[in-house]
């Protein structure tokens, strides 16, 4: 064995015992949520924003070339802006640094049943999501606040994280914790879009969203038909968006059981 590693392996055991799901914390009235993961705090946030920044601007540029960027009057893109208006007050709640991201909303032109939101604010939603489904704005709005609540809970932050213990090896990871130099995670390779979730990741994303959008007033019963149709869609076939979920049945019954907590703030919002 080679001694000198042993300090490092000690570090990597302890990062991986913080990881460690603890008890829910409840952030006032509204749903639960546990503490985020430590080892997030391998990769800076403030690269990886910058690293999610460029490549949603090489994203828009390139739906531009191909005449697929909606423009800023398009009747389906100012929809979205609206939604997104009425979620972003409450999303302190779960990231007070969220209050100072450059939030951006945009539509593109595409079959793909799929939305996302990547670190720093920044989404995207396909017009085969909305059209192809039928969404109505508290559908949207159910998508919409799962997305952003994966930037909220930094679960790209963490799943990079967890990606660098698995792949990179302790050696490696002593460099990087050491030197900071994270300069490998942003290379092109390294796809923000499709990086894929754990399936915790996506059940605290759901029920996250669901709070942001009950206190935005929209009806968190639209989360079932949401997934009712999702599991419609594609001839069997699960979208893309669904690729990491647990079934629409377990789904369905995740949102039931979160309605007590959620449909008191959803009323509130509406009688304001």
């Amino acid at each position: 064995m080679n001694y000198r590693l042993l300090p490092l392996f000690a570090v990597v055991s302890l990062l991986v015992a913080c990881a460690a799901t603890p008890a829910p914390q409840r952030h006032g009235a509204g749903v639960a949520v546990g503490e985020a993961s430590s080892l997030r705090t391998l990769v800076p946030a403030a690269e990886l924003e910058k690293a999610a920044a460029t490549q949603y601007t090489q994203l828009k540029q390139s739906a531009a070339e191909k005449g697929a960027l909606a423009p800023d009057k398009h009747p389906q893109l100012i929809r979205l802006r609206g939604i997104a208006k009425r979620l972003l007050p409450f999303v302190d709640r779960f990231n007070p640094e969220a209050r100072q991201w450059h939030w951006e909303v945009n539509l593109i032109g595409s079959k793909q049943l799929n939305a996302f939101c990547m670190p720093g604010g920044k989404i995207v939603f396909y017009t085969g999501i909305i059209d192809g489904l039928k969404l109505t704005d508290d559908e949207i709005a159910m998508v919409m606040g799962h997305e952003i609540a994966h930037a909220l809970r930094e679960h790209a932050r963490e799943r990079l994280a967890k990606n660098q213990l698995t792949d990179v090896g302790a050696s490696i990871l002593g460099e990087l914790i050491g030197g900071g130099q994270l300069t490998g995670l942003f290379k092109a390779g390294g796809n923000l879009m499709s990086l894929k979730f754990s399936r915790d990741d996506e059940s605290e994303a759901d029920v996250v969203g669901l709070d942001l959008a009950a206190r935005a007033g929209y009806d968190p019963r639209a989360g079932i038909s949401l997934w009712k149709k999702m599991e419609g869609a594609g001839n069997g076939a699960a979208p893309a968006w669904l690729s990491t979920h647990p079934a629409g049945r377990d789904r369905i019954a995740e949102i039931e059981q979160q309605l007590p907590a959620v449909m008191p703030l959803y009323e509130a919002a509406r009688r304001r």
